[in-house]
């Protein structure tokens, strides 16, 4: 977990560096870099690339495609720290979905702790006037759309491999970001900028490939909280690459954010123990 946050952070850190592109175009390049290793590994290993359920399997690259774009275009308006701290209050947003689409039930608990995170959106918002509202909400929603994502790999279950649902994700991405480039502008990258476009995707392929076996390796709630050690790698380049400040108000807002997401995910995983 945390080789993947790691590699994370370093996709992160590229598209703040790449901020002057087109964001469909580096959408792209993100997309169809991981579409071929994708492709490469499932066909390595003789997997099924379309898999069974494919209109979930749509449906979750239409959603992640467009949490995706959103993501990227906040980083044109906050510092990359923020949004990828505000990109992670997904579970929150999961939460509420989870009640009305798998019909579970919110402790009285579990409200502290989202309102702690909520808090952390505040402080992050109120006392730094660096935090636009427009980018704010750009990356608010595009959590809102990482949780949609969430519910649905529920309903996906293990029904079909984690690298063909990467698979359709990406295939989707790429053609998004494709049409998006049709629409707009593409702006030929220079011939050194092509091996960090290149890396671009290679490590959010890896990132998530990681990631997936981590969570199969061990216990969610040991391997969960240490996904938001990507916020202290995020902040670490943002700070020392690319000179951006933060605010005391800023890092406390950040901190409360993580804070009252591990303490839920450390709730429900002992909900889930005492069950079974």
């Amino acid at each position: 977990m945390l080789l993947s946050t790691s590699l994370f952070g370093l996709m992160n850190a590229l598209v703040k560096y790449f901020i002057n592109y087109p964001t469909f175009e580096l959408v792209f390049f993100r997309s169809v870099v991981s579409l071929i290793i994708a492709w490469i590994y499932l066909r390595y290993l003789k997997i099924p690339v379309w898999g069974h359920q494919k209109a979930l399997l749509i449906t979750r690259g239409l959603l992640g495609s467009t949490s995706m774009v959103l993501f990227f275009v906040s980083v044109h308006f906050i510092s990359l720290g923020s949004a990828v701290t505000l990109r992670y209050t997904a579970p929150l947003f999961a939460a509420f979905l989870a009640v009305f689409f798998l019909r579970e039930k919110i402790k009285y608990i579990q409200w502290l702790f989202f309102f702690i995170t909520f808090l952390g959106v505040v402080m992050i918002k109120g006392f730094d006037p660096s935090v636009s509202l427009l980018g704010l909400t750009i990356a608010l929603t595009s959590a809102f759309f990482s949780a949609c994502v969430y519910i649905l790999l529920n309903k996906i279950g293990h029904g079909d491999n984690p690298v063909v649902v990467v698979f359709y994700f990406m295939l989707i991405a790429s053609l998004i970001g494709l049409m998006g480039v049709c629409f707009t502008e593409w702006q030929t990258p220079d011939l050194w900028d092509y091996p960090g476009l290149f890396l671009l995707g290679t490590f959010g392929f890896l990132a998530q490939l990681f990631m997936t076996k981590a969570f199969r390796t061990y216990e969610a709630n040991m391997v969960a909280p240490f996904k938001y050690v990507e916020v202290f790698f995020t902040l670490t380049f943002g700070v020392f690459v690319f000179d951006e400040k933060y605010s005391f108000y800023s890092l406390l807002g950040i901190f409360l954010i993580i804070f009252g997401l591990v303490l839920n995910i450390r709730f429900k995983s002992k909900v889930q123990k005492n069950l079974s």
